[in-house]
């Protein structure tokens, strides 16, 4: 009997999983056999993805909403890919890419298809985990080089150094707009507290 299972990935405690969870459970996946890591793609050194391999028995189906959930490097992708449908025999459906789906074309031509297209997707992945790096990087040195701006949340506020001063002298007790975030913004209110 096939045991059915998905892995859900974010980069970060804060991000919001419910996106991926939501498609889990619209696939039929049994909660229980989702799992889920909230941590970044470089490599496969996540806990629950460990778990995860080690549970998967051949005849398996597995999960994942995009590929670059499953990881963010290219060649560890690959790697992956081949340990999971070669080495553990399951079969491994990438929700929002039909292509990628190993229970069908098992034949050369749709395995040809889906190992290009799986290395074409492996690239992008890791292509924007790159893209993701450099931006940070920029947004570092921009404050480094521009020390009267802070940068927070991608947004420029007053620098430290002033808000700082106000405090001390009383001038102010928190930042302005922190009474006036809007509901759901998704920024907490303590977080414009400084």
């Amino acid at each position: 009997m096939t045991r059915i299972y998905g892995y859900v990935r974010v980069s970060s405690a804060d991000q919001n999983e419910d996106r991926q969870m939501i498609e889990m459970q619209r696939v039929g996946v049994p909660e229980a056999n989702i799992f889920m890591d909230k941590q970044y793609g470089k490599n496969f050194d996540r806990p629950n993805y460990k778990r995860l391999v080690r549970r998967l028995k051949e005849g398996d189906l597995l999960y994942i909403l995009s590929i670059d959930r499953l990881g963010r490097n290219y060649e560890e992708i690959q790697n992956q890919w081949r340990i999971l449908t070669k080495k553990k025999g399951i079969d491994i459906v990438v929700i929002d890419m039909p292509l990628l789906d190993t229970r069908q074309g098992k034949n050369l031509m749709g395995t040809f298809i889906a190992d290009l297209v799986l290395q074409i997707l492996s690239f992008v992945a890791q292509s924007e985990r790159e893209k993701i790096r450099e931006r940070r990087e920029q947004g570092h040195r921009a404050v480094q080089e521009h020390p009267e701006r802070d940068v927070f949340q991608g947004h420029f506020q007053e620098s430290a150094f002033v808000l700082s001063a106000a405090r001390q002298t009383g001038e102010i007790h928190r930042l302005r707009g922190a009474d006036r975030l809007p509901e759901g913004s998704g920024r907490k209110r303590t977080s414009s507290y400084r």
